[in-house]
C-alpha cells in the first residue's frame, strides 16, 4: 500500500524535539576492595614510620642449672620501617558557557564531575596500594612514590623459580625485613593457581604470625581458577533445590575460613594476596579534600587531592602467591 500524496511525515519535519532523557548510564565498577579493608590511620610526615618486631626462635635446649647465675640473653631491637607519602589528584575544569547551558544529566555540573573522578581516584589508589612499587622520596622535580603491597612480602610468599627471569623476593633490608626500598622480581614463566599454592601460602601465614588470612585478595581470572578446585568443601551440590554450587566464597582451611574477594582494580592481576586486615593500614598524611582553585578566566577550576601511604605493620601476618595467569 502507498502513501497518499502531500502526506506530511517526520522525515520532512523540521522541528521535532529531540528525545534524550535526563540520566546518565555509567556501570564502570569502582568498588575497591583492598582499600576498604584495610585500616586508617594518620601520617605526621611524609616518611611514616612504624616498629616491627619478631620473637626468638623456638629453644629446645632451655634448661637451666639449679642454683645457677643466669646469663641474660642478647636483646634485637624492633626494626624501624617506614614508607612515603604518595600524592594522587583529579582535577576538573569547566567553562562558564558549558555550566550554563543545558545538559542531559548534567554531566556539565562541577558536583557530577567530581563525584566520577572521586572514583576514579580510588581506583588508581587500589592499585597503587596493590603495586610492585618501591618508595621513592621524590624531589622538588619528581614525584613521591608510595611502595606497594609485593616490596614487603617475603616471608610467606609462593612464587615461581626458574624461568627467565626467575622470581625473587625483594632483598631485605640490613635490619634483616624488607622496608619497600626494593621490588620483586617476577618470574618470566606464568601458571595456573592450584590448591596446592593456596594451601602453602595459608600454612605459611599461619607458621609465621599464628593467625589464618581472612582475606584472599584476587582477580576475576584467579577466583573463577579458585572456584574450580576439586577438592573438599570446594564445590558442592545442594541436594534439596538442586542448584549447582560452583563458586568460593570462603575457602575452609586447616587453620581457618578465608573470604576470598574478587578485585578488578590489582595492580598485577597474577597476584593473589592473603590479607590479615589487623596490620595493614591506609596511612593519610592529607585525607581526601576538594580544593578550588585559582579562577583564570571563563571557567571553574577544582582539584580533588589525597596524600597517603601503605602501612603493612608486619609482613608475617600477610601472604602472597605471584606468577599466575589471572
Amino acid at each position: 500500500m502507498s502513501v497518499p500524496a502531500n502526506t506530511f511525515q517526520v522525515y520532512t519535519q523540521k522541528n521535532i524535539r529531540e528525545d534524550l532523557i535526563n540520566a546518565i548510564y555509567n556501570v564502570d565498577p569502582f568498588k575497591t576492595p583492598f582499600l576498604n579493608m584495610c585500616k586508617k590511620t594518620e601520617a605526621k610526615q611524609t616518611n611514616h614510620e612504624w616498629n616491627t618486631d619478631k620473637l626468638d626462635a623456638q629453644n629446645l635446649n632451655n634448661a637451666a642449672v639449679e642454683g645457677d647465675d643466669p646469663t641474660a640473653q642478647t636483646l634485637t631491637p624492633t626494626a624501624r620501617i617506614g614508607n612515603n607519602t604518595q600524592i594522587s589528584t583529579k582535577v576538573v575544569q569547566i567553562s562558564g558557557t558549558s555550566q550554563a547551558v543545558v545538559a542531559a544529566g548534567g554531566s556539565n555540573k562541577m558536583g557530577y564531575q567530581l563525584l566520577k573522578k572521586s572514583k576514579e581516584l580510588k581506583r588508581d589508589m587500589e592499585g597503587i596500594l596493590t603495586f610492585n612499587q618501591a618508595k621513592n622520596a621524590g624531589s622538588s622535580t619528581v614525584p613521591r612514590n608510595a611502595a606497594g603491597m609485593p616490596s614487603y612480602l617475603n616471608t610467606n610468599v609462593v612464587f615461581q623459580t626458574g624461568g627467565a627471569p626467575s622470581g625473587a623476593n625483594p632483598a631485605l633490608a640490613t635490619n634483616g625485613w624488607t622496608d619497600g626500598t626494593n621490588t620483586r622480581v617476577y618470574n618470566g614463566t606464568t601458571v595456573a593457581i592450584t590448591e596446592a599454592m593456596v594451601k602453602s601460602m595459608i600454612q605459611k601465614v599461619f607458621t609465621s604470625s599464628g593467625d589464618c588470612p581472612e582475606y584472599m585478595l584476587v582477580s576475576p581470572t584467579n577466583k573463577q581458577n579458585i572456584s574450580a578446585f576439586s577438592g573438599p568443601g570446594t564445590r558442592f551440590i545442594e541436594v534439596e533445590d538442586k542448584t549447582l554450587r560452583t563458586a568460593v566464597d570462603i575457602y575452609q582451611s586447616d587453620f581457618g575460613d578465608v573470604k576470598i574477594v574478587p578485585d578488578i582494580f590489582l595492580a598485577h592481576s597474577g597476584d593473589v594476596f592473603g590479607i590479615n586486615p589487623n596490620y595493614v593500614r591506609v596511612a593519610y598524611l592529607r585525607p581526601f579534600q576538594t580544593i578550588p582553585l585559582a579562577k583564570t578566566g571563563d571557567s571553574d577550576k577544582k582539584e580533588l587531592l589525597v596524600e597517603y601511604t601503605l602501612e603493612l605493620g608486619n609482613e608475617h601476618a600477610q601472604g602472597a602467591i605471584f606468577d599466575t595467569n589471572g
